[in-house]
């Protein structure tokens, strides 16, 4: 109870809470703006939040994570462009609602089901985060290992690549890693003969490149697209008779989206798709999905929002990202000295339930955020492109550049823009790199210190239970789909569905 309520009173600070809302805003914009995401909004304000202390940092980026999510349902609804692909399925149901006039009234569903999809999984984050960091407290190196096997194993299935387009690039991002200094024989690799490399490849201008750069080149061959807005009056709070049609629907979304954020490499994305394909299942008016359903709209809304509080179960408990933005985030917490895993739960528990309640904060502010100014910040959507991106290349520049002053951080970042540029129009997602990298250097280090653990009789890994139980996560997350389509091949009563 007690790290609970100085979590709290550490966000009391008058300057803290305005800083807080100063990026509630932020985020809104972020995520309303075609092309930029929570991904990439917090890639590019990383940099930025170095000189901070960690708990303002922290709680600055997990609050864009949380406002860039919910607002990419305004230009869902109200020009059909997702400004987040966690928000894709929001058109369905939102767009066609807002031609025949009822913008208001979708985005006031949109905006009560992503709050209370919001707050209901900051509060499973406070509950779960600490009981499995618990439970992963007695760990030693060699769980540590298979577990982090496990989590890279996980991006086969994260991006919008191919299972082995995903592991190619998650397995370029841990080659990546090994740059710089052997942890246990100090003997340097990969470094070209430039010093700045000893210490590795920095997180921040690699997250920059990939996230920020990147999509600057792939929005340059869109310049000639153009919007359309649907005109809306005011936005309605959901009627007595809405709420009926989807107090269900909204709590099994956050209940879904809580669970698939909980998995590792899985997100909000995800999450939004399973949530609003089970509002249509579950729904006693099924054929009003896709041309205006207020079910539709709170589903979707509900479990992409909750997915931001369940990504953040695994990243704080166990140090594995369970979303790309958490990703970011996981990068910041490193970049601060603060080790996530179960001693943020005994040593830093006041830093760890600050983020909790800031996170819970930011829910409550998309009511009034939402409510009051979702009309103000769509009209951000049509800011000219030729302005806007030129702006988010700056600001890589200077966030390249802001963390050691090192020139070769800004050309690293040039680099990891021109390769994610590349990845992206040859079918690869620059996702699984980004978590390799994180995850690269991790797997090394467990792997050292289980070496030295066993002396060096690595196949003793396979006598501990939870070791054996991680790798054969491992196997049945790689192999899995794969004997699965072979099974139902083989089994024609599976594949007719008999």
């Amino acid at each position: 109870m007690e790290p609970l309520i100085a979590g709290l009173m550490a966000l009391m600070d008058p300057g803290l809470l305005v800083l807080l809302f100063a990026a509630t805003l932020g985020g809104v914009i972020i995520g309303a703006l075609p092309g930029l995401n929570a991904t990439t909004g917090a890639a590019l304000l990383l940099p930025f939040t170095i000189t901070m202390d960690p708990i303002p940092a922290i709680a600055i980026l997990t609050t864009i994570y949380c406002a860039a999510t919910f607002a990419g349902a305004i230009t869902a609804i109200l020009i059909n462009t997702p400004g987040t692909s966690a928000s894709a399925t929001t058109c369905l149901d939102g767009y066609p609602l807002a031609q025949r006039g009822e913008a208001g009234r979708a985005l006031g569903m949109a905006t009560i089901s992503s709050t209370i999809g919001g707050i209901i999984s900051v509060i499973c984050l406070m509950l779960a985060a600490p009981l499995m960091a618990r439970m992963a407290y007695n760990f030693a190196p060699p769980e540590y290992f298979a577990l982090t096997v496990f989590g890279i194993s996980m991006l086969a299935t994260i991006g919008d690549g191919t299972p082995l387009r995903n592991i190619i690039a998650g397995a370029f991002g841990v080659l990546l890693a090994t740059v710089g200094k052997d942890l246990l024989t100090t003997v340097e690799r990969f470094t070209f003969g430039f010093n700045e490399l000893s210490e590795g490849i920095g997180f921040v201008p690699v997250m920059i490149g990939i996230f920020g750069i990147s999509e600057l080149l792939v929005q340059a061959e869109r310049l000639s697209v153009k919007r359309r807005q649907v005109h809306m009056k005011a936005i309605k709070l959901p009627s007595r008779a809405d709420y009926q049609k989807v107090w269900r629907t909204i709590l099994r979304s956050s209940g879904i989206g809580t669970f698939i954020g909980i998995l590792p490499a899985e997100g909000a994305t995800v999450a939004s798709m399973i949530g609003y394909n089970e509002a249509r299942r579950w729904s006693k008016t099924p054929k009003e999905f896709g041309k205006g359903s207020i079910e539709g709209i709170a589903g979707s809304e509900a479990a992409n929002n909750s997915a931001a509080g369940g990504a953040m179960v695994p990243t704080l408990a166990l140090g594995i990202p369970g979303s790309p933005t958490a990703a970011v985030i996981l990068a910041g917490l490193m970049v601060h000295g603060l080790q996530p895993g179960p001693t943020m739960f005994t040593e830093q528990a006041e830093f760890a339930y600050a983020i909790f309640w800031a996170m819970l904060l930011v829910n409550v502010m998309f009511i009034f955020v939402g409510l009051f100014g979702a009309k103000i910040f769509a009209r951000v959507t049509f800011v000219p492109v030729q302005i806007l991106w030129p702006i988010v290349f700056t600001f890589s520049i200077v966030g390249g550049y802001a963390l050691d002053q090192s020139m070769l951080d800004v050309y690293i970042a040039l680099g990891a823009g021109v390769i994610g540029y590349f990845m992206r129009r040859f079918g690869y997602s620059v996702v699984p790199l980004a978590i390799g990298l994180i995850l690269g250097g991790m797997l090394e280090k467990r792997l050292g210190q289980s070496l030295i653990m066993l002396d060096d009789q690595w196949w003793l890994m396979f006598t501990r239970p939870l070791t054996l139980l991680f790798f054969a996560l491992t196997v049945l997350a790689l192999f899995g789909p794969f004997l699965w389509r072979l099974f139902k091949q083989r089994d024609p009563m599976v594949s007719t569905g008999e």
